[in-house]
């Protein structure tokens, strides 16, 4: 019983050390490319910045098909962090265009499901910056695959990422109006604190749209998704004025929060 013992925590501890090493020399061989990108990014020209681009897809096709031996985890961890470093980088973005997004999160949701942040991140990069939202409804399709109803606890926030993209990026209101549902028959299921005013709001989402298939109020409560999960200021920026457009209105709280009317025509 004792030698099991030991050799249960030796295994821990070559694991943990193996986790601990691949940490280290991904974060020593990333610093100094993320220094350099940081400086040529303000120098280069357009034509070097989409070479780099070119370099770093074909980079992200190997890594997902590249063996994990086990830390898909970590693998989805790194690439989210170089997609934040690809995303952050406003001169080159600037220069260029965010469409390299969904490469990114072609490896992140490979790796990694679960990781919910990362459909809020996917869905603002490809669907809003991009401009390509099918890509980024296609990816949550096949990541929602993987997903239950209460595994992760809050797998419906996926389902409501996709209705949310479907309809406003897509204009896709039967779509949409599954996807809410969908949300709702989850969320209903869920362990999580707030997942039953969820489930009534996605529910109260697709019923507007069963009735009108272009409710300015379900479009309303779809930016406030938006606008709630929003990553920056310019993602925060557009969701107000399309709520606006819309005929919502941001009404200010006492106690500093917002809350928003609905269209007074729906």
């Amino acid at each position: 019983m004792q030698l099991g013992l030991r050799s249960v925590w030796r295994q821990r501890f070559i694991t943990a050390l193996i986790i601990l090493i691949s940490i280290a020399a991904i974060g020593w061989l990333q610093y100094p490319q993320l220094q350099k990108l940081q400086a040529k990014s303000q120098t280069a020209s357009v034509e070097e910045l989409r070479q780099d681009i070119a370099a770093e897809k074909v980079r992200l096709a190997f890594l997902q098909k590249m063996p994990t031996f086990g830390f898909d985890n970590l693998m989805g961890d790194w690439v989210f962090l170089n997609f934040l470093q690809y995303f952050g980088d406003q001169p080159a973005r600037q220069k260029t265009d965010y469409t390299l997004s969904p490469e990114f999160f072609e490896v992140v949701l490979k790796r990694d499901p679960y990781f919910m942040r990362a459909y809020t991140f996917l869905s603002t990069s490809s669907s809003i910056y991009a401009g390509l939202p099918d890509r980024s409804i296609d990816l949550m399709k096949r990541s929602l695959e993987s997903l239950k109803p209460n595994v992760p606890p809050n797998s419906y926030t996926v389902w409501r990422q996709l209705g949310v993209d479907q309809l406003l990026f897509q204009g896709d209101a039967a779509a949409a109006r599954n996807s809410f549902l969908k949300a709702a028959e989850w969320a209903a299921q869920s362990s999580e604190p707030d997942s039953q005013t969820v489930a009534q709001i996605s529910q109260q989402t697709a019923d507007f749209l069963a009735t009108n298939p272009n409710s300015k109020t379900a479009q309303v409560a779809a930016w406030v998704m938006v606008l709630s999960n929003a990553p920056d200021d310019r993602t925060r920026q557009t969701a107000v004025q399309r709520i606006e457009a819309l005929g919502g209105k941001l009404v200010k709280q006492p106690d500093g929060s917002f809350s928003v009317r609905s269209p007074a025509k729906d």
